[in-house]
């Protein structure tokens, strides 16, 4: 029987970002074939008559072909316990992402070959660069035509302020692709395209760089210009510095085709040799240690519905130190109270299995009663100690929301409440009255249209979205400024969030300029 050391350190927890459309679903679909954790992998484009990604569960997700939540799965390969957090790559749900990447110990950024480094991939980096987590790129697509590949680093580098350090390299792209050459071991793992059963995958065999059959398969041109960038890459290119991979500081970069599997095996064995089992983490009590420390963990994301039979709400917690077992009773930090955990299980995408024991490293599903919120510390009895809370951004986009049938008004507040909680959206109330207006804010405006639809299959209370002609939002830093004393606030709208914070909405940055100079002793804040 394996040591509580010896399961700890065959974890490997990390994100996946991307870009939409850079091909990110597929290559953890791709994954978790290899995992053996599915059998096939299914189509994402979201066909009436195909079968949908894995990680992509909810019906709108379903119809539009795009990731609107983050999906946990976990498989075993090669003698790890592997955790992905795969996340929306679309950016009106990059909240969502956000505190995903709180929950990873690393992050692989795929990259599209033929567009580089896109608007939403240099948001979710800078999340990565803020907790210094290592970042590995995985650069797609490359049986399609794509960028010069120096180019394509110097953007990375430019643009994303990391070194990067190439573990292999392409030979081509497009029609033209050939396959990779591994600079550790100085061989080609060749890329022939081979069609079965519909589906697209590719042939890998390895020849050595300096078997001279290399230049009958590549062509005298492709054969030259590899030796040409070999050269320059080992005279000119970053050392693979490991202390500085693990400290987020450069960026081990990948070559490869998710969509017919190409280099993906590859990645994956030198990914779990290159990142770490779990760290230690910073806590109100100093550095919990993940092997030493008492059970420990925190809930970074809140699912309702995820079981339409069921009517119930999961919360996702990343153990952070020692062992759960099933049954046992924890301290709810921020409830103050010991409970036990009801239900605790091992999510892939919407289907569960209910478990005995879980490590630090793995992320599990629990059952919420409704008393959990996203970044509680949950720990041992007799300990009080809190991981840092996961930050709120002030939203860009609001509505009124108005339930159509006044007779289901509790449908409509237990649905907006417990979408709420989940943090898709922030929900406000006039700062006066108490059963007034409900207002949502938003970062994107799809999580409108996911709203109104979750509302409307979800909770069968129908709801209209009133636009509000505001664009900014500040929590009032609570500093003994009365709010009831503000002056020339005619444009601005005063409001309450969920948790009672006073809060003030704005039409525009002007707004809130003329506001703090109005009103001194006023503070603030855009994240909460």
């Amino acid at each position: 029987m394996s040591t509580i050391k010896e399961e700890i350190e065959k974890r490997r927890t990390f994100a996946i970002i991307s870009h939409p459309d850079a091909g990110k679903t597929t290559l953890t679909e791709k994954f978790l074939l290899y995992g053996g954790a599915i059998n096939t992998a299914g189509s994402v484009k979201g066909k009436a008559n195909s079968k949908h990604a894995v990680s992509d569960w909810m019906e709108i997700e379903k119809e539009r072909g795009i990731s609107v939540t983050s999906s946990i799965l976990q498989f075993n390969f090669d003698g790890y316990c592997i955790n992905i957090l795969d996340t929306p790559g679309h950016q009106d749900f990059s909240e969502d992402t956000y505190r995903t990447l709180m929950a990873a110990d690393s992050a692989v950024m795929v990259i599209d070959g033929s567009k580089g480094v896109e608007a939403q991939t240099i948001k979710l980096f800078k999340v990565c660069a803020m907790r210094h987590i290592p970042i590995f790129t995985f650069i797609n697509k490359m049986d399609r035509e794509a960028k010069d590949t120096f180019e394509l680093l110097e953007e990375i580098e430019n643009v994303l302020g990391i070194k990067t350090s190439p573990v292999n390299w392409p030979i081509g792209s497009g029609k033209s692709f050939k396959g990779v050459y591994d600079r550790n071991k100085r061989q080609v793992a060749m890329f022939t395209a081979v069609s079965h059963g519909g589906a697209r995958e590719a042939k890998e065999t390895d020849i050595s760089a300096d078997d001279d059959r290399l230049k009958e398969e590549i062509g005298q041109e492709l054969y030259d210009k590899l030796m040409e960038d070999i050269e320059i890459l080992d005279i000119a290119g970053e050392e693979l510095d490991m202390k500085l991979v693990s400290e987020g500081k450069i960026s081990p970069v990948f070559f490869g085709s998710a969509l017919t599997n190409f280099g993906i095996e590859t990645f994956l064995h030198h990914f779990l040799k290159m990142t770490s089992s779990p760290v230690p983490r910073e806590s109100d009590e100093g550095i919990i240690d993940p092997v030493t420390g008492p059970f420990s963990g925190f809930i970074f994301k809140i699912q309702a519905n995820m079981n339409k039979a069921h009517r119930d709400r999961i919360a996702f917690m990343r153990i952070c130190s020692g062992k759960f077992e099933a049954g046992m009773e924890v301290y709810h930090v921020q409830g103050n109270r010991k409970q036990k955990l009801l239900q605790p299980q091992q999510v892939m995408a919407q289907s569960r299995n209910v478990i005995d024991e879980a490590y630090a490293g793995d992320v599990i599903g629990i059952f919420d009663p409704g008393t959990f919120s996203i970044g509680d510390t949950i720990c041992a009895p007799g300990k009080k100690f809190k991981y840092s809370g996961i930050p709120t951004f002030a939203p860009e986009h609001f509505c009124r929301v108005v339930q159509t049938d006044t007779m289901k008004r509790k449908q409509f507040v237990a649905g907006i409440t417990q979408i709420a909680q989940e943090g898709a959206i922030q929900i406000f109330k006039d700062y006066n009255l108490e059963l007034s207006e409900i207002i949502v804010g938003v970062v994107g405006v799809l999580q409108f249209d996911v709203l109104k639809y979750r509302m409307e299959n979800e909770y069968n209370c129908e709801v209209r979205l009133e636009p509000l002609p505001y664009t900014q939002m500040r929590w009032v830093k609570d500093n003994g400024f009365k709010l009831d004393d503000m002056r020339r606030s005619n444009e601005i709208k005063k409001a309450k969030d969920m948790k009672n914070n006073p809060l003030l909405l704005f039409q525009n940055e002007w707004n809130i300029r003329l506001c703090l100079e109005n009103n001194k002793g006023l503070e603030l804040e855009e994240v909460k």
